[in-house]
């Protein structure tokens, strides 16, 4: 299981929101290329990067920046989400050197690109779902499907894809602690592997999730908790090691 640092931007610079809504920003940093190397420092090994602009543009709008961060530090996974609409994209991205693409809103309305994305891509795709209060929301969280995070998930138990990133909108910035029961849950339902990402503040929401690292739980994102020091991320990192390798 990994402990994933999490660089979203807006405008160019290195933000994080609440509940996903961007007027409601705190900027950590004018240069996402340093934080990168910052959180590579720490022990990252893998980074989590999100478009924001992107999102809400149905469109790479940072894509420059995140090909900086790839060329940077070619030896550390990025996986990157936002804007991704089609598979021009996907290939430009991992053309620059990024790992994984993460494929929400267009998972939530055509679930057959990601057949066609994990068939051109194999490998290289995860689906990202956002739901508040369970409902998937689509369009960099704008507006909210009918649909249930399990039900899309269980759609792309076959399909090849890498991993899940479920994030728990309501809990998203707010340093409330992770939706540990909702999560584990997606994992055990779909049978997929799951990131999990939203509200994961402290040593103990990490520690929660690695309980279940064998029920499916393979990573946890991270992003104001190690902006404003309260989740030391090497730290995190080093305890989910020693857990995990004990039996």
């Amino acid at each position: 299981m990994l402990v994933i640092p999490a660089i979203d931007l807006k405008d160019g610079q290195c933000v994080r929101l609440r509940q996903g809504d961007m007027a409601d920003s705190t900027v950590f940093s004018n240069d996402p290329v340093a934080m990168a190397r910052r959180w590579h420092g720490e022990g990252a090994r893998r980074l989590h990067v999100v478009d924001l602009d992107g999102a809400f543009a149905g469109e790479p709008v940072n894509a420059d920046i995140i090909e900086a961060i790839s060329h940077a530090l070619p030896d550390l996974p990025i996986q990157i989400g936002g804007g991704i609409r089609n598979l021009d994209t996907i290939a430009r991205y991992l053309e620059a050197g990024v790992e994984y693409a993460i494929i929400g809103t267009m998972a939530a309305k055509d679930p057959d690109f990601v057949h066609k994305a994990c068939a051109q891509f194999p490998g290289h795709i995860i689906v990202g779902i956002d739901a508040r209060g369970g409902r998937v929301a689509v369009e960099g969280w704008a507006s909210e499907s009918e649909l249930e995070a399990t039900d899309l998930a269980r759609r792309f138990a076959d399909a090849g894809v890498t991993a899940v990133v479920y994030t728990d909108i309501d809990r998203d910035g707010m340093m409330q602690g992770v939706n540990l029961e909702a999560t584990v849950a997606l994992a055990e339902q779909s049978g997929l592997p799951v990131i999990a990402s939203g509200g994961i503040s402290q040593l103990d929401d990490v520690r929660g999730l690695m309980q279940h690292a064998r029920a499916g739980i393979c990573g946890a994102i991270t992003g104001r908790a190690i902006y404003e020091g309260t989740l030391d991320l090497a730290a995190a990192q080093t305890m989910v090691d020693a857990f995990l390798g004990s039996d």
